[in-house]
This record gives C-alpha cells, structure tokens and sequence, in this order.
C-alpha cells in the first residue's frame, strides 16, 4: 500500500482531522504535504458532506444538506518542480470506500444517492422534480443494490467526481469575473445560475488567520468543473486512467474528493452519483511545457480506465430538443438529453417504479448518455442506454406488457 498522505479519522469531523483540507479554490491555500515526480501515494476522502446524510428512510437531510460547506477536498499535494505551463500527469492506481465494513458514515458499506429540492440546488429534471427524496445503497464486493429501489443491482465504476489543480490568481478572476456577470443576469433565480464566493463555512485549510477574510471572499466554490479539473463527474474516470492536468501554480496543487461508487452519465439528480467516503491511490508526473506542446491551455485531458463493468446489452431512449408544451428549440442538445432521461423515466414507471425511483436509478447506475446527433437542424437528438442486466426481471418490451414488480417502501420524500 503507498504511504497515507492524508488520513482521515472516521470519528472526527473533516474540521478535526490531523490535516485539514479545504472546500474551495484559491492559489493562497497551502499544500498539506509535497511529492516528487514518480512518487505514488494514499489519500483518504470523506465523502462530500462530510457525514450529513445518514443511513436512514427520511430524505430530511437531502432537503436541508449543507451545500455551503462542499466539497471536502483533501489536499492540497505540492509537485516538485511543476511549474504553470507544465502538464501535470496523475494515474489512478486504485480506488474504493472506506475499507471498513459497517459504520456511520458514506463509504463504511453503504452510499446514498439524492434528488436535491429546487430551493436546495435543485437538479438536471427540477422542474418535474422539486422535492428532495434519497436512495440508500449496500456494498456487497463491487455491486450495489438499495431497499429504496428494489428488483435491481449492478456493478460499481468508482471514482472521484472531483479532483484538480489549484488555479492562478488570474485564472480565479477570471472565474468570479464571469460567473458574476451570468449571476447579474438573473439574480433571484432559483435554484441559482452560479454560485459566487460565500465565505460562510469555508475551509481553507492552512491559510494564515491575518488572510483568512481575503481569501474566503476570492475564493471560488468547487460546484462546477473548470479550467483546472475541478468537479467533472466523469464516471469513466476509474482505477487505470490517467489524467493530464493543466498547471496553472508552482507545485501544482493538486486536491481530490467527493468519490463515487458509481454513477450514471450526467450525475443528473445532481446529488446523482452514489456518494460515500473512501481511498484513492495516486501517481504523479510531470510533463515540462506540456501545455505548449500539446494545446492544453485549459481543461484537462484524460485516458479513460478499462475496468469497467462489462454489460453487453442495453435498451436505449431517444429525446429531441421539443420541450414538453410542444416548442421547438433549435439543437438544444442539453434539452435532448433531459427528453430521453424523461423517457426512460416513463417507461420504467410502467413496471411499476415511481418516477423518482426511476429517476434516482438514472442518477446511480452505469448508464450511457449520448449526444447523437447536433446538425440535424433544428432537432438534436440525445439517447439515453440503460443496460438490461442491472434488472432482476426482463425490461424490455414483449408482446406480454410490463412485469409489475413490488416498488416497495419507495424513495424516501422529505417531509417539508
């Protein structure tokens, strides 16, 4: 096993711990400890809300989950000899929970997945789903089943939803700068159009208290992917990938968190992917002016793992970009993708599954999401796959009808 660069104390919050980490980003945030190119090492993550949402049949805690206080980053890890300019190459050696079977927390054998309230962060399909409602997960090995969404189980593709380089300080101007100007365009939207900096709850690891109030008020909040990695939610980003990141400071600084048991292209209920808490074994390199060499002046570039689960067969859903009162929109393709995430829901409703459980399994299990057409003018068309083995019973239309299964107790609804 590498050396652990930063554990975690599964009885202490991420506030208490031996090293603390950070929840935002900011180029004056200190690194927890430094690593030279080829070394490998150990990181423990808590999940990303640091032990708010428990194992339970109430999905209060999803309606009332505290987004000031995500992501609990753990890091930042300094890079000898990277310099802005350079590639920084990180490979995923392995990554799992919690290696402890029961406990409290995300990750010690379970993992939860949430729809998330419009007037709480809201989701990819809030206009049909404003209500908080959660799925609990059990790990057996690698596979995934929930008593809030029975007649299904499926392999995990682990990962880190997050993980990225510190920005420069131009770069986190540029980031306020713009984000500022899409909030100043509607600014009592709710959910919101972006988040701004909010220094309540930041964590900023060990950045002195004399800049403390400074850097909470710059500091960009770690929601949305961006130039530096950031929160992508690339379900494919799995033990075996290898990722090149731009760097934008000395060192790098390189954080990583909210890990995931699996996760459905798209992440679509936002809290979408099943959360828990884990380890990720890292390796680190550097390509000097890699991103010169290579036209890597934003975003980050990645090879994708091969261990993924290897299902064969699928039932796929098509959306175009008509919303549902009828109006075209021209090669909307993010509206495509939302009509055939809103197919696959009614269709699995027809077995007997409520539309959040539907909408909840969409969110947690490997599916494939697919821009498949963006030139037809003026429909795109978005397809949804969904693989048929994750089912107990056979999903596919037959000249018999649906099989209706027990839905169960059904996905939890917050009491608000």
């Amino acid at each position: 096993m590498p050396e652990v660069l930063f554990p975690l104390d599964s009885d202490k919050p991420f506030t208490e711990q031996e090293k603390l980490g950070h929840n935002r980003w900011h180029p004056d945030i200190p690194p927890v400890a430094s690593v030279s190119p080829g070394d490998s090492f150990r990181v423990e993550c808590r999940e990303w809300f640091d032990g708010a949402i428990r194992n339970d049949d109430s999905a209060d805690d999803v309606r009332h989950a505290p987004l000031n206080s995500v992501h609990t980053l753990s890091g930042p890890f300094q890079v000898r000899g990277a310099e802005p300019g350079d590639l920084l190459v990180v490979d995923i050696l392995d990554v799992g929970p919690i290696p402890q079977e029961t406990g409290p927390l995300a990750g010690q054998g379970w993992g939860y997945t949430g729809i998330f309230s419009r007037s709480n962060g809201g989701g990819f399909l809030t206009e049909q789903f404003p209500d908080a409602y959660k799925a609990v997960w059990d790990f057996s090995g690698q596979k995934a089943t929930s008593r809030h969404i029975p007649g299904v189980e499926f392999v995990g593709i682990v990962h880190p939803g997050l993980m990225g380089t510190a920005p420069s300080a131009e770069l986190l101007a540029r980031w306020n700068r713009r984000e500022g100007d899409l909030i100043a365009t509607d600014p009592q939207r709710v959910p919101p159009l972006a988040l701004p900096p909010e220094p309540q709850d930041a964590v900023l690891g060990g950045v002195d208290a004399g800049d403390f109030d400074r850097v909470a008020s710059e500091a960009a909040r770690t929601a949305p992917p961006r130039e530096n990695g950031g929160n992508q939610d690339i379900k494919n980003l799995t033990k075996g990938s290898r990722i090149f990141y731009p760097v934008f400071v000395s060192g790098a600084n390189l954080s990583v968190g909210d890990l995931h048991f699996s996760q459905g292209d798209g992440e679509i209920t936002f809290c979408g992917a099943i959360e828990m808490g884990g380890f990720i074994d890292l390796h680190v390199d550097v390509i000097k002016g890699g991103m010169d060499t290579y036209g890597v002046s934003e975003n980050a570039i990645f090879m994708p793992g091969r261990t993924d689960p290897q299902y064969s067969e699928w039932l796929a859903f098509s959306g175009t970009s008509v919303t549902l009162e009828g109006e075209q929109r021209y090669l909307d393709s993010q509206l495509a993708y939302q009509r055939a995430c809103l197919h696959a829901i009614d269709y699995l409703t027809t077995f007997g599954y409520t539309p959040e459980q539907a909408y909840l399994l969409l969110g947690a299990a490997p599916i494939e999401g697919r821009f498949s057409g963006v030139v037809d003018v003026p429909n795109s068309c978005a397809t949804v796959y969904i693989p048929t083995e994750i089912f107990d019973f056979d999903v596919r239309p037959s000249a018999d009808g649906p099989v209706r299964i027990d839905p169960g107790q059904g996905a939890p609804r917050s009491a608000d």
